[in-house]
């Protein structure tokens, strides 16, 4: 008697290899998949990495500003330097201006590095405008804001003050805190 063979056990090996197959490529799906996690997780890292050392830089930019700021208020000789104003200034006038530099900028640094929102950026600048000598340093630095970057957060938040400023000058200065809504980013 002649003994029939299965179909079924010609595909056993078939099969087995299928498997194999099947398995050795979950386990390198698994492996990809892990590797891409990790990768993830590194990019995550140095792009917090990187926010951090900007922060530092322009924390370290607005300590060097200051400092730059304060020799030319202390020094009538220094501030000729920084005298890049519409108009002769006295020096009272000068030493006034880049005081109200310094305080406008400290703002935007704030900002920049995320210590204040753009809402508090705003009504920050809102209680500086009430000071009639901010707002002649505004209108006389208006050349210098007109050579920033158009896209850049400071022409953004410059042009932001400048309708502010608009708003203001309109405006019935007894309720100024209400004056202007922050515009959207």
């Amino acid at each position: 008697m002649a003994t029939q063979k299965s179909g079924m056990r010609g595909l056993a090996p078939a099969a087995v290899a299928g498997f194999g197959l099947l398995a050795g490529a979950l386990a390198a799906l698994t492996t990809q998949r892990h590797t891409i996690d990790s990768l993830r997780i590194r990019l995550s890292c140095l792009e917090e990495a990187a926010r951090t050392q900007q922060h530092a830089n322009l924390a370290n930019q607005q300590r060097l500003h200051w400092e730059l700021l304060s020799k030319a208020i202390d020094n009538p000789e220094l501030a000729e330097v920084l005298d890049v104003f519409k108009g002769p200034l006295t020096p009272q006038r000068r030493r006034q201006f880049l005081f109200a530099n310094a305080l406008y900028t400290n703002q935007l640094f704030a900002y920049r590095v995320g210590n204040i929102s753009r809402e508090e950026f705003f009504g920050l600048v809102r209680g500086l405008l009430q000071n009639p000598i901010v707002r002649d340093y505004w209108y006389a630095g208006q050349e210098q804001r007109a050579t920033i970057a158009d896209e850049s957060d400071e022409a953004k938040l410059g042009r932001m003050v400048d309708e502010l400023l608009r708003q203001l000058e309109d405006a019935d200065m007894d309720e100024w805190w209400v004056v202007g809504e922050t515009p959207p980013d």
